[in-house]
Parts: C-alpha cells; sequence; structure tokens
C-alpha cells in the first residue's frame, strides 16, 4: 500500500458497514481496501456496504477489477453495495458489471445521499 493510502470502516445503523477510502488509485491500495472490507463482513456480518472511495489518478482497467471481484467476491456473501466516487464516475462501472456477474448487487452513484437511500429502499426509491 501507499504511503498516502488511508481506510475508514465503521458500523452504521440496522448495522451497514461504511468505508470511507482514499489516497491514490491503485491496483495495490484497491486490493488492500477490498480485502479490509471482506475480512470486516466475516468477522460481522452485514448485508450492506456503503463505501465512499475517493481514490485519486486512473481507474483500473476492466480486468483489473475482473480479478479483484474473482478473488475478493466469493467472501462478501449477499452484500447490497453502493459505491459512491463523489470525484467523478470514470470507468468504475467495470467494477460493478464485474460485482453484478459474480452475483453481487451493486450500483455506482456520485451522491452519498442517493447511495444510503438506493441501499435503504432499493433502486426506486421510498
Amino acid at each position: 500500500m501507499d504511503d498516502d493510502f488511508h481506510l475508514e470502516l465503521r458500523r452504521e445503523s440496522a448495522g451497514r458497514l461504511y468505508a470511507h477510502v482514499g489516497g491514490r488509485a491503485t491496483l495495490e491500495n484497491t486490493l488492500a481496501y477490498w480485502r479490509a472490507i471482506a475480512d470486516a463482513l466475516q468477522a460481522q456480518p452485514s448485508r450492506q456496504l456503503l463505501l465512499v472511495d475517493e481514490l485519486v489518478g486512473p481507474s483500473l482497467a476492466a480486468a483489473d477489477w475482473a480479478a479483484l471481484v474473482a478473488e475478493v467476491g466469493p467472501r462478501l456473501g449477499q452484500l447490497r453495495i453502493a459505491h459512491v466516487k463523489p470525484r467523478g464516475l470514470d470507468t468504475v462501472e467495470y467494477c460493478v458489471l464485474s460485482a453484478i456477474d459474480s452475483g453481487l448487487e451493486a450500483q455506482v452513484f456520485e451522491d452519498e445521499h442517493r447511495a444510503s437511500v438506493w441501499l435503504r429502499y432499493g433502486p426506486d426509491g421510498p
């Protein structure tokens, strides 16, 4: 991991896992935060993840996302993932498509509030 990489994990209401990640957007950093999320979920399962991703730099390639999901996806169980990219979506759709292909329910957002509503109520909202 890079020296400027940071990850905050905490539990929110109803057991939702909240993750906030920042630093450089590298494959190593991305693998590190997903492994930490998987570890946290194994220690205390949850059905929802609100991930605020503020990594800076070029997005991972589709092949990198596919490899990451193949490694970490089986450890995530029946997780519903709201992946928030407040700095812009870039090509994070590769991550979402890989997650969906592996059986996870995932969506990408630029706004944390909308992501939270989607987690709580589903795609149609309240």
